[in-house]
């Protein structure tokens, strides 16, 4: 199981929002290369990067922060927001991320299907869930009453390898992850499941691990690093205890 240091970008910044709200945000650091090399020398093996402007208008905003950060680079680095078509996709792929994720076009089953044929495992799609909703467009909106079992059944179907779990009502709170809806979903589908949400504690990443779940590929962790609740090395040397 992979510990995930996220990067999320506001007006070149690095932030944390709180329950997917963009008028409760934390900033960290104004040079998302240092926190890229941060979690580096601590150890990642994966970066999620998000583009919290680009998710919230529909275009990528911070395309300048993402080339920084993959110029310092020398892990694989996941982006996400704004991506709504394939040439954005193909752009942000051409200039060093490994893997991409889509939200908001996840319901637009031939650009999905395209993007696959196309870039297959480097195609990841973000199920953002608020009260049994899946959000879009920067998680302000539900389109569709959908539940993420069945949808993960489409998403496979159609040649998905990987899914993002997030509780948007524990991002950002450090309240602990949704086991419950990780268990379910990770029983429910042969994908590769990264959970986000919620992390406050080395014990919370033992409820995930304890699943026992084969395809819970990873735990993407935000605020509980920048608030030094513990460490990246912390993190990770603790789930890789939990392996032997």
């Amino acid at each position: 199981m992979l510990v995930i240091p996220a990067i999320d970008l506001k007006e070149g910044k690095v932030v944390r929002l709180t329950k997917g709200a963009f008028d409760r945000e934390t900033v960290y650091s104004a040079s998302p290369a240092d926190v890229m090399q941060k979690w580096q020398k601590e150890g990642a093996k994966l970066v999620h990067v998000v583009d919290l402007d680009g998710a919230l208008e529909g275009a990528r905003k911070n395309l300048g922060s993402l080339k920084n950060i993959l110029k310092v680079a020398q892990v694989p680095v996941q982006f996400g927001g704004g991506l709504r078509t394939f040439e954005a996709v193909r752009e942000v792929l051409d200039a060093g991320v490994w893997r991409v994720v889509l939200g908001t076009k996840a319901f637009d089953t031939e650009l999905i299907k395209k993007l696959v044929q196309v870039f297959k495992e480097r195609i990841a799609i973000s199920i953002d869930m608020r009260e049994g909703i899946i959000q879009t467009h920067g998680w302000k909106k539900g389109k569709t009453s959908k539940k993420p079992e069945p949808f993960c059944k489409e998403l496979e179907q159609i040649g998905v390898h990987t899914v993002i779990c997030t509780d948007i009502t524990r991002d950002g709170t450090l309240t602990g992850p949704n086991v419950e809806l990780l268990k379910t979903l990770v029983s429910k589908t042969q994908m590769k499941v990264i959970a986000s949400g919620g992390v406050s504690k080395l014990e919370d990443l033992k409820c995930l691990y304890d699943l026992g779940a084969k395809n819970l590929e990873g735990v993407v962790i935000g605020k509980a690093l920048y608030e030094q609740r513990f460490s990246l090395k912390e993190a990770i040397d603790f789930v890789q205890g939990l392996a032997t």
